[in-house]
């Protein structure tokens, strides 16, 4: 996964306890999907990601602990999120007011307002999501000593 060809990171949330749960569930199958914020990717000046495009899967640690191709993205308002996409996140959610709550509480936090640059950054029915659904391709063969 590394060497002369090295794929550009997926990153889940911020280092740290939330992080660890989302690699976790990716690495168990029970998180397909992803979403963020279409504003970030215009604020980093990064473009949107691309079906067939593979990545590797960062943990908290900086480690690559898999490799996953993306094989759906879409950009959508965060009011047209539905049960299918709250369930493919993997994070337990029953209903899409569950996961809005939980992406809300993230978007809304102070890590993502510092990263958005805006102390004050809310969202709404109209802010536009770009959903990432993803498989994983390869994982890092045990060591074997």
């Amino acid at each position: 996964m590394t060497g002369p060809h090295a794929l550009k990171p997926f990153l889940l949330a911020f280092p740290g306890p939330l992080r660890d749960r989302l690699v976790a569930a990716v690495l168990s199958g029970e998180k397909t999907a992803t979403t963020g914020l279409l504003v970030e990717y215009e604020i980093e000046k990064e473009e949107l990601p691309e079906a067939g495009e593979r990545s590797a899967l960062i943990d908290s640690a900086g480690r690559e602990v898999a490799v996953v191709e993306i094989t759906e993205v879409r950009v959508l308002p965060l009011g047209e999120a539905d049960l299918r996409l709250a369930l493919d996140e993997g994070e337990g959610f029953l209903s899409v007011a569950d996961w809005r709550e939980a992406h809300e509480r993230f978007w809304h936090g102070e890590e993502m307002r510092e990263a958005l640059g805006d102390p004050g950054f809310v969202v709404d029915d109209g802010t536009m999501l770009v959903v990432e659904r993803f498989r994983v391709v390869e994982t890092p063969s045990p060591d074997v000593s």
